[in-house]
């Protein structure tokens, strides 16, 4: 029996060169490509049968020019680059990667979350430029230095990283809040779940963990932030279109409220005129909560795994 042809559309970001495909090859025949331009998705797709992708977009006209195609797996957790509809409609089935990263995307919320509070990076620069050096005192700092025993704060989305993310919290000593549509009781004893007005206004530090739906898009907006105390941090690891970027930047440059920590946008590289991209206090990192090795290692071996349990009629992480 031949291999099934599979073919890889953007596998750069998963693998720049540290991690290998050679699960992958062992169960069909691969061809991997590190991008792909929007033009060349049919072209480089045509023969497939199982087809990974992590950004490039499977629309429905691109789902139908591919008669081969018997399954998608995305390389991610989030799957709105595929239509599902239309990969219904042609029996293609399509699995995600839901749990890979799980504790990656807690640190890293609480890296933006520590250099809001610290400002570590700012003030290594100053010494690196000799600030230090020529300073008449044996320390100095440009920000308020937050201490965060005792602080509130609050999880919008409380499910699998929204939980491991308050585990970290517990750790510093703080007070912990939490509202998700769908857990009503918090599986960790110290936390209180309340609804989101009390969140806003109670919390410190509010951190987004939830999905982006047609429902919540762009709910961070100029009156939920005026909900936040002025000496409050916003925390977005999640989706980035969850917030109205410009009321964010208008928020931020009045003082409204004290800073934002953010690893995603709206648009994905940004455009150069993005307003948050100027804001006071905005820290800003290139969506890499997900790509520490460890998690990335994990996102492979998932991967490989859905495409092998498809093949054995076994298909997991199928997306409904």
């Amino acid at each position: 029996m031949s291999k099934l042809r599979i073919v890889v559309l953007d596998g750069y970001t998963l693998n720049p060169g540290d991690l290998s495909w050679a699960g992958l090859k062992a169960v069909g025949e691969c061809e991997i490509h590190d991008r792909t331009p929007p033009e060349k998705t049919v072209e480089r797709s045509k023969d497939a049968e199982i087809l990974l992708t992590n950004k490039t977009v499977l629309d429905r006209k691109i789902i139908f020019s591919l008669p081969k195609l018997k399954y998608i797996g995305v390389l991610a957790t989030g799957y709105n680059v595929v239509d599902i509809a239309a990969a219904k409609e042609k029996g293609i089935t399509v699995t995600n990667i839901p749990t890979y990263g799980t504790r990656s995307v807690a640190q890293m919320a609480f890296a933006l979350i520590l250099e809001l509070a610290q400002h570590a990076g700012h003030h290594s620069d100053t010494v690196h430029e000799g600030r230090w050096s020529n300073s008449k005192d044996f320390c100095y700092w440009d920000y308020p230095l937050v201490e965060l025993e005792g602080l509130t704060i609050g999880f919008v989305g409380f499910g699998r990283i929204g939980q491991s993310t308050a585990e970290v919290a517990k750790g510093f000593g703080m007070k912990i809040l939490a509202y998700d549509n769908y857990v009503k009781e918090s599986p960790i004893a110290e936390v209180k779940m309340t609804d989101l007005d009390t969140l806003f206004r109670e919390s410190d530090i509010v951190s987004l963990h939830c999905p982006l739906t047609d429902e919540n898009k762009g709910f961070i907006n100029k009156a939920r932030i005026g909900m936040m105390k002025k000496n409050a941090f916003l925390i977005n690891t999640s989706r980035g279109p969850l917030i109205n970027e410009q009321d964010l930047a208008d928020s931020l440059n009045s003082g409204r409220i004290a800073g934002a920590g953010m690893d995603v946008l709206s648009v994905e590289p940004p455009k150069s005129d993005n307003p948050l991209l100027k804001a006071k206090n905005s820290i800003i990192t290139p969506h890499i909560a997900w790509a520490t090795k460890s998690a990335r290692e994990r996102l492979m071996k998932i991967a490989v795994d859905n495409v092998k349990a498809f093949i054995d009629g076994k298909a997991t992480n199928v997306v409904k």
